[in-house]
């Protein structure tokens, strides 16, 4: 089964991912794009949701499936106009983060993305898989989701990296195609994509710790 869709929580993996935007009042819609095959979105309760569409041209990398996402929008949105995009597999985004992240954001001439100072000390590994050098952490963050730039800056970065075919593995990369560089914004490490087993459970003890 497809990881967003697994069950977790008395929800799906993709409704817990989706809950604080379609929750929020200022989210003017919300695009989630599916491969053309997908047979379990239908049976869920967010594709009666007004606010929510559908977009079944979903590519073999998260850049494409966010491109498709971007082009569904042509003609609705002005360049101007704010697109946060988040994972599927991340059903622990907090609320506050995700106000934090509007907040922060909404007056930067160029975007940004909630993020997470590394704390783990780094190795880089051989061939043989052995120490090579300690790496360090400084001035280090982990990428999460969502990430917040304007429709025509988004556009442009995401077209761009298709067309000279650079695998940009997040929407902040491709932005720096374009020389520009995204604010990051301090989230939560429990904002975490769900990726083996042992994430499932931690996101059980995370969801069931917010609702204690």
């Amino acid at each position: 089964m497809p990881k967003q869709y697994l069950p977790l929580a008395g929800r799906t993996v993709i409704e817990w991912a989706l809950a604080p935007f379609v929750e929020r009042v200022d989210c003017a819609g919300i695009v989630v794009v599916l491969a053309q095959d997908d047979d379990r979105w239908n049976a869920l309760a967010l594709p009666h949701s007004t606010k929510v569409r559908v977009v079944r041209t979903g590519g073999a990398e998260r850049s494409d499936s966010v491109l498709a996402g971007i082009q569904a929008l042509k003609g609705q949105c002005a360049d101007q106009d704010w697109v946060l995009v988040h994972d599927a597999a991340r059903p622990c985004l907090r609320a506050e983060d995700l106000d934090r992240l509007i907040d922060t954001v909404r007056d930067d001439a160029v975007g940004g993305l909630l993020a997470a100072p590394v704390v783990d000390t780094l190795k880089r590994a051989d061939s043989e898989q052995r120490v090579e050098a300690t790496v360090s952490r400084e001035k280090l963050w982990r990428a999460l989701t969502p990430q917040m730039f304007r429709y025509g800056v988004l556009s442009r970065a995401l077209s761009e990296a298709s067309q000279r075919r650079v695998p940009v593995t997040d929407e902040a990369q491709a932005v720096e195609l374009l020389n520009l560089r995204a604010l990051l914004v301090t989230g939560s490490a429990d904002n975490f994509k769900i990726t083996i087993a042992e994430d499932l459970e931690r996101a059980e003890r995370v969801l069931a710790e917010r609702k204690r």
